[in-house]
């Protein structure tokens, strides 16, 4: 079976504990629903890093909330790049599947568009 990788990332109005583990829930939510047959037991890892202005919450946790409590996770601090977005949670799911590269879909929510345009997809298109 092959390991494709699904990008996601999202952007919090204020580092606050609640704000972290909604957006981060609102993510894993989106990303699940835009990637049919995604199940969490198929789910080989997940990489979460937020940008250096995030202290509040792990997203892992909002993970384990979600029922993700059998995957493999961890947390970094993003590169503080000067003119990066701010408030940044990002994620990069390791999914066991046989579904084509070509096929993956990315989720990029609120600011978080603006990291890669040529990926974003309606969340209509999944609902």
């Amino acid at each position: 079976m092959t390991i494709r990788g699904i990008r996601g990332a999202t952007t919090i109005g204020a580092d606050e504990k609640q704000q972290v583990l909604s957006a981060t829930r609102e993510l894993l939510a989106s990303i699940l629903a835009a990637n049919p047959g995604l199940r969490t037991e198929d789910i080989a890892s997940a990489l979460f890093t937020v940008t250096e202005d995030i202290v509040s919450a792990y997203p892992a946790l909002a993970a384990r909330q979600s029922g993700w409590d059998q995957v493999p996770m961890l947390c970094t601090r993003e590169i503080p790049v000067p003119e990066g977005l701010p408030l940044c949670i990002r994620v990069l799911v390791h999914w066991n599947t046989e579904t084509p590269q070509k096929e993956i879909k990315h989720v990029y929510l609120r600011e978080a568009v603006a990291l890669r345009p040529d990926l974003v997809v309606s969340t209509q298109d999944y609902k």
